[in-house]
């Protein structure tokens, strides 16, 4: 599954800083200049997971597959982007093809780092990019709008899209992001070929210095407390710590030098996992001594949908999925002894696969 987070924020806040340290296959140049980043660096990034690691403890495969995200890191916004101002056109082309929005947002002073903007004002940042993608939706609203106009005297269809946008309209000049409207069912339908910018799911980065990692301080307050408004999340990290972390290769070393910063794990760990259920997935496990494998699926997949990932053909001749929960697995320490306790169940068609699940998929083509 292909799903993208893309990286945004304002120039020099620390987004290709922060794409660097999360990448694990592509390096994004990060220098104190406006549009250093110009076309978008994507990156494959591993999603940590301990129960892949436990797993393989105990099947001893010849190899071990996580499950992966991609990651963009995607040009800096300027007020006016939706006008075409400083490269306001192609990041909003680049974001538009994203799943998910990780927004940088700078938490910490330094006058050595270039900021046009005034004082720090976190709230003020976060407003800035939301009103260019309000405007940009709005633009886009108003021309649906137009088209369905003409056909609602006619297409009762036309006419229920035409009450969804004129809402929408609405909700955007009020200053409010579309994916606090809730929609969903036929109203969500109605919108889902203009690609709204505010409707896609948003995470909070509070960039903040070496001294604020642990408590915060209170830039990183403010916007939390503007992200909670939105029911959004927000999590607090030095992306200049994170990147020297990520460049460390050994894990004791990085084990080490978390331990001198009174870090139990590296931020970068919780972004990836909030990022990835911010897009509402989940894993589940296949385990052989070919392989053990994470795979990724959607949240409420049923297990035809979920042996789709693995190959089209698990789909089309689904038989049946050999199902064993993951503290089943862990606890008797083998297929075969879940087998032999009764704790390996034989699923269908409409079994909604659980987080964890290691799966075993029975098929004819």
């Amino acid at each position: 599954m292909a799903l993208q987070v893309g990286i945004v924020g304002l120039p020099n806040v620390g987004k290709s800083t922060l794409f660097n340290a999360v990448s694990n296959s592509a390096k994004a140049q990060a220098s104190n200049y406006r549009f250093c980043t110009i076309e978008p660096n994507v990156g494959l990034v591993n999603v940590p997971d301990e129960r892949l690691e436990k797993l393989a403890e105990l099947v001893q495969p010849q190899r071990i597959l996580p499950t992966t995200i991609e990651f963009v890191d995607i040009a800096g916004l300027v007020k006016g982007a939706s006008k075409g101002e400083g490269l306001g056109n192609k990041f909003l082309a680049n974001i538009r093809e994203v799943d998910a929005i990780v927004h940088v947002i700078r938490c910490f002073e330094d006058e050595n780092i270039l900021r046009e903007e005034g004082d720090i004002n976190p709230v003020s940042d976060k407003e800035i990019i939301d009103t260019e993608l309000q405007l940009k939706d709005l633009e886009s609203v108003e021309k649906k709008m137009q088209r369905m106009e003409k056909m609602a005297k006619a297409d009762p269809k036309a006419k229920l899209a035409l009450e969804v946008l004129i809402r929408c309209k609405a909700h955007l000049e009020q200053g409010k992001n579309i994916r606090g409207m809730g929609l969903e069912g036929e109203d969500l339908e109605a919108i889902a070929d203009i690609f709204l910018l505010t409707q896609k799911p948003v995470l909070y980065v509070a960039n903040v210095d070496e001294s604020a990692i642990h408590t915060g301080n209170k830039y990183s307050e403010a916007l939390i407390a503007a992200a909670t408004a939105e029911h959004s999340q927000v999590i607090v990290m030095n992306n200049s710590i994170e990147a020297q972390i990520s460049e460390m290769e050994g894990e004791e070393d990085k084990a080490i030098f978390l331990e001198e910063y009174g870090l139990k794990e590296a931020g970068l760990n919780r972004l990836i996992r909030e990022a990835y259920q911010l897009l509402e997935l989940i894993t589940y496990f296949t385990a052989g001594v070919q392989e053990v494998r994470a795979w990724t699926i959607h949240k409420g997949w049923k297990a035809p949908q979920a042996a789709s990932v693995i190959h089209t053909d698990f789909e089309k001749g689904f038989i049946k999925a050999e199902t064993i929960s993951y503290n089943d697995f862990i606890q008797y320490k083998s297929e075969a002894a879940c087998r032999e306790n009764g704790r390996l169940r034989i699923e269908g068609k409409e079994y909604v696969v659980a987080d964890g699940d290691v799966l075993h998929f029975r098929f004819n083509v």
